[in-house]
């Protein structure tokens, strides 16, 4: 290649690799497959007969290549942990025990509320390496466990930090509708003022999209509708977490606010669903809470497929309820518990989940003008990666072809 004023571009090609590029409705695979980047944007993808000629090169001896894999949905940042509640729950203690005994959501506010900035960055890096050495070069995470309008502002600028940190992609999601924090005293409404009043404005600059938990123990189909207007004025993208634990059908509520996703929805109806496919809204299945909580009732995935939903999995990495670290790990349970393919699941972790950021210009398949985001792994077989259990096979990360 020839560039022109003596600029000097970065240019790289990957070779002999196996190519999974999730640009069809499968896995897109391509055999003696090239991958050539320049200034970390992808401007050659396919067989090695056509590929343009660079100085660099890698050798990747019959490897697979996937895009980068992206982890659409976690809680990384927060203060402390409840190890301790979650053996008081083995030993036969109630979730109401838990509570009154200052356990559940609670504890963890007051933990990440303690904590400083440079605290929450410093134990959320453990995280987020465990997930980078999975391969993992995008990642959302979420506020939520401040629940007041300084500490979810310090969570989301964690979160920027953390992308400094490493060499990743982090998406910050301001979750401030997550649990009503105790100095409200029951009054949801007054909490959502605040949230949409004072909490919005001011994490607009911090966030790229606005999540709200749409449940019993949460808030309300109309007060997470509140939610949503607040931030689509404000310019940002809306999520929801919705029928996790009961049929309230704020997966429809978020289809009407055109929102990007709707997670976990293991109670969401046949008119969820269709709700959901009309409007493009990508189904985030969180394997990793539904197995922790020993949860039985199965998300509709049959109804999914008939409706042609997107699906994604995430770890949902947080500390009540999913304490996972592991992409790879979700792969093998969205396969084993829910019953997705091969395909649907590493679709579910490359192209789907850039959709449910709203990222699929930029990430989730290996295409002409992308981001070189590759997970080079030490496989031939896709099959290995949904397969296999506790087996790290990531030969090689890059992230904006370095």
């Amino acid at each position: 290649m020839t560039h022109s004023r003596d600029v000097v571009q970065m240019e790289h090609s990957w070779t002999n690799a196996r190519l999974a590029t999730m640009t069809d409705a499968g896995l897109g695979l391509i055999d003696d497959g090239v991958v050539t980047a320049v200034d970390g944007r992808i401007v050659y993808v396919g067989q090695a007969d056509g590929a343009p000629m660079v100085a660099q090169s890698s050798d990747c001896g019959g490897r697979l290549i996937t895009p980068g894999l992206i982890d659409c949905h976690t809680h990384l940042i927060h203060g402390g942990n409840r190890a301790n509640e979650w053996a008081m729950r083995l030993d036969g203690a109630s979730y109401e025990e838990i509570a009154r005994a200052g356990g559940g959501i609670v504890s963890t506010m007051r933990a990440t509320r303690e904590a400083s900035e440079a605290d929450l960055v410093d134990s959320a890096v453990p995280r987020l390496d465990a997930l980078i050495a999975e391969g993992v070069t995008t990642i959302e995470i979420k506020s939520g466990y401040g629940l007041s309008t300084d500490d979810e502002l310090k969570m989301l600028r964690a979160a920027r930090a953390l992308g400094k940190h490493r060499n990743i992609r982090v998406e910050p999601t301001f979750l401030g509708a997550h649990a009503l924090p105790p100095e409200y005293k029951g009054d949801s409404d007054a909490y959502i003022d605040l949230v949409v009043g004072e909490m919005i404005p001011a994490a607009a600059p911090l966030a790229t999209a606005v999540d709200a938990f749409c449940e019993g123990i949460g808030f309300s189909p109309a007060q997470c509708e509140r939610v949503f207007a607040a931030a689509q004025a404000h310019g940002l993208k809306v999520k929801l977490h919705a029928e996790q634990l009961s049929a309230l059908h704020g997966s429809a509520l978020a289809a009407r606010h055109g929102a990007l996703s709707a997670d976990h929805l293991e109670h969401a109806t046949d008119d969820d669903v269709r709700a959901m496919a009309a409007a493009g809204t990508v189904a985030v299945l969180l394997p990793g809470a539904y197995y922790f909580m020993r949860e039985t009732k199965l998300p509709p995935i049959a109804a999914m497929r008939r409706d042609g939903v997107k699906i994604a999995l995430a770890t949902d990495c947080n500390p009540g309820t999913s304490p996972v670290t592991s992409l790879l790990l979700m792969l093998n349970m969205g396969a084993t518990l829910f019953g997705l393919t091969v395909v649907e699941a590493l679709r579910g972790v490359t192209v789907n989940a850039a959709a449910a950021l709203g990222l699929s210009d930029e990430v989730g398949t290996l295409a002409v003008g992308k981001a070189c985001d590759l997970a080079i792994w030490d496989v031939t077989d896709p099959a290995e990666l949904v397969y296999r259990i506790g087996f790290n096979p990531l030969h090689q990360r890059i992230k904006d072809g370095q």
